[in-house]
């Protein structure tokens, strides 16, 4: 039986109705589309502000609004994440490079849902080991989503991304998560990328949130720049990530974000 409207579990995390998956279709529709028009703008000699200035534009167009100018003083539609830059990297002037690999991470208002994601992208040509790291980036991704069905829990999604990185020889970050949403950006539950099977809280119809997995080439640990946003490796290692909006449906998982040219695991290629 569907809970009544509103109702948030003991553990803080909201449950949604039917009728509200529809709402977050859109929502994520929108924030997938502007990803796969976005690939275009991308090549060695392009400015990661300008891309930004472009994603502006097209979240306007769209007659959305972004959910990230203004929040908490961040005054951009994406955060552009290049090469050893693990996340929350602000658009600049610099330029991008033959080789360079980047997460663009987009989230839109419509209709008061937030539509939430990222995937990466390349400049030029993709060098062997950033293709591997970002395929498996990827992989864990839908591995993670795969545990995701009434009755597990988010360990079980944490367990799944990270048992998976762990035997390429690779690592999870460990200082970002995934988190809720809906109509609010950030919301219970976090939604950790590594963990033991049958921890936290389990998951039930109804749940809205992200699963975000940041894999690193090297050493997990990370480091905050100056700018108080920009997330770097503490090696130095490439980085890349993916995300995807998901519902817990009665059986298994919805994803709000697909990609509406199927270009989410083509676009680095």
């Amino acid at each position: 039986m569907r809970s009544k409207d509103g109702r948030t579990t003991k553990d803080g995390i909201r449950i949604y109705q039917e009728a509200d998956f529809v709402g977050m279709h859109v929502a994520g529709k929108l924030a997938a589309q502007i990803l796969d028009d976005i690939g275009q703008h991308v090549f060695p000699g392009q400015t990661t502000g300008e891309i930004d200035r472009i994603i502006t534009n097209m979240v306007d167009e769209a007659g959305a609004k972004s959910a990230t100018i203004g929040y908490k003083g961040y005054q951009h539609a994406s955060c552009i994440s290049v090469n050893h830059v693990v996340c929350h990297g602000i658009p600049s002037d610099k330029k991008l490079k033959d080789g360079d690999i980047l997460n663009i991470d987009v989230t839109v208002i419509v209709d008061g849902w937030f539509g939430d994601t990222s995937r990466m992208f390349v400049a030029g040509k993709l060098p062997r080991k950033a293709e591997r790291l970002i395929q498996i980036t990827h992989d864990s991704l839908m591995k993670g989503i795969e545990a995701v069905k009434p009755g597990n829990t988010f360990g079980d999604i944490g367990h799944a991304i990270q048992s998976y990185v762990e035997s390429q020889r690779m690592s999870v970050v460990r200082d970002f998560c995934g988190h809720g949403l809906g109509q609010v950006f950030h919301a219970p539950p976090n939604v950790l990328h590594y963990g033991r099977p049958g921890t936290g809280p389990r998951l039930e119809e109804g749940m809205f949130f992200t699963i975000e997995p940041m894999v690193n080439l090297g050493r997990a640990e990370t480091k905050i720049l100056a700018d108080e946003w920009t997330a770097v490796t503490r090696d130095k290692s490439l980085s890349a990530q993916f995300e995807h909006s998901i519902g817990v449906t009665a059986d298994g998982f919805d994803i709000f974000t697909l990609s509406p040219g199927g270009k989410f695991d083509t676009s680095f290629r």
